[in-house]
């Protein structure tokens, strides 16, 4: 289905802002567009324009059906549902291809309906919402999916001239943003995806500029919890050949409640996906924290180190690395495909030293310890005879991903 076929989505609670759809709807069709529309208002509908999918519908796909929800009265509960059933069609129509771009408008609930069923849709098709909520904090609703959030200014509550104005706006916006032929759209071939923190700048700086050298597009994405999701998340939609994990310190903030953590799903979507990686245990020493006075009590007489004013390090134990070394063995195991963990023996973060604050070689050991007993035979193991940051040992990790990429034919 060439783009010109496809259609823009639009969602959103028809019931009570049918007049402000009605009109972003014009919009997009005044352009020459097709428009799929999605109505997650649960009290009705419209007749200003022909609905696609209409409540009731959405409603079974989130498990409920819409009668119940209406006698419940439950607000919660309904955007739940809603956000669940428009997921599960907008997930339908993706893989139909049916889709060049998605919009959505509302409130707190529509807003957060919006974004739930946009996580359906995967990098590079458009997503837009104007929001009475653009200012608030919609990390967790917006997830690791590129959403662009435009400010209503006032309530998505009846056309008035600010509405109109912004919803001209939006309507040439997707319409735009959905026919880009951007020149970046191209085959995914030789790109890598590198793991990175402050602590491990400097062997992640080597082995970009090495992997450029032989022709290797290298995207890094900061350890900072919300950025190991959104790397495994486009491994997932086959965005990267290869992986280079440098740094999985999202594993020790998930095992200790550091603020980090990528959750459970961090290190696996690689082994899924059955592309190569090499794997390196970087700052397993540390877990995040932010300002002093936020560390959890139990850990108030652990060894801490202010890297910031906002981030207190916690550095990992015998016991915490024990764990964290079978977990990441474990996690790397069943991969479909070739992979390899690299140990630097002298250290396993900038800080993780000889002399430095955070050097504490019993707890080293017993974390790489647990790695190599854990580790699986296909699993290649390397102890290399450095620190993390020493150029040598990036060299190395550049020399065996390419060896692997070299075995899966990837170039």
């Amino acid at each position: 289905m060439s783009s010109k076929e496809k259609s823009i989505l639009v969602i959103g609670c028809f019931d009570t802002k049918g007049d402000v759809f009605s009109y972003l709807i014009e919009g997009i069709l005044s352009r020459g567009e097709q428009v799929i529309c999605l109505n997650t208002g649960i009290f009705g509908t419209t007749d200003a324009f022909p609905v696609d999918f209409e409540s009731d519908i959405v409603a079974l796909g989130g498990g409920d059906n819409i009668a119940g929800l209406r006698e419940a009265r439950d607000r919660g509960r309904a955007i739940d549902v809603m956000g669940k059933g428009a997921g599960r069609i907008v997930a339908g129509l993706v893989a139909s291809g049916e889709i060049k771009a998605a919009i959505g408008m509302g409130g707190g609930g529509g807003t957060y309906i919006a974004l739930a069923a946009m996580q359906e849709i995967p990098f590079g098709i458009p997503k837009l919402c104007l929001t009475t909520l653009a200012a608030k904090d919609l990390s967790r609703q917006i997830g690791n999916k590129d959403i662009t959030l435009m400010s209503s200014v006032v309530d998505v509550a009846g056309t008035n001239y600010i509405l109109r104005q912004l919803t001209e706006q939006v309507a040439a916006a997707i319409c735009a943003m959905s026919n880009v032929e951007s020149q970046a759209n191209r085959k995914n071939f030789g790109t890598i995806a590198i793991s990175m923190f402050g602590n491990t700048t400097a062997c992640v700086d080597r082995c970009t500029a090495l992997l450029g050298e032989q022709g290797y597009e290298v995207l890094a994405f900061h350890a900072t919890g919300v950025g190991g999701k959104t790397m495994e998340a486009l491994i997932r939609e086959g965005m990267f050949d290869a992986v280079l994990d440098v740094t999985t310190t999202e594993l020790a903030d998930n095992l200790c409640g550091g603020i980090c953590s990528a959750g459970p799903e961090r290190l696996t979507a690689a082994s899924e996906k059955g592309i190569p990686q090499v794997v390196v245990p970087g700052c397993l020493d540390m877990v995040n924290f932010a300002h002093l006075d936020t560390v959890p009590t139990q850990y108030r007489d652990r060894e801490l180190y202010s890297w910031a004013p906002d981030v207190t390090l916690m550095r990992t134990n015998v016991e915490e690395n024990m764990i964290l070394g079978k977990e990441l063995a474990r996690k790397v195991n069943g991969s479909a495909g070739p992979v390899a963990i690299l140990i630097p023996q002298k250290g396993i973060s900038q800080i993780d030293s000889e002399g430095g604050i955070f050097y504490r070689p019993d707890a080293d050991k017993a974390l790489f310890e647990a790695i190599k007993e854990n580790a699986v035979e296909k699993v290649n193991v390397q102890e290399i005879d450095a620190h993390i940051n020493d150029p040598a040992f990036a060299d190395t990790l550049v020399k065996t991903l390419l060896d692997l990429l070299a075995k899966e034919d990837i170039r």
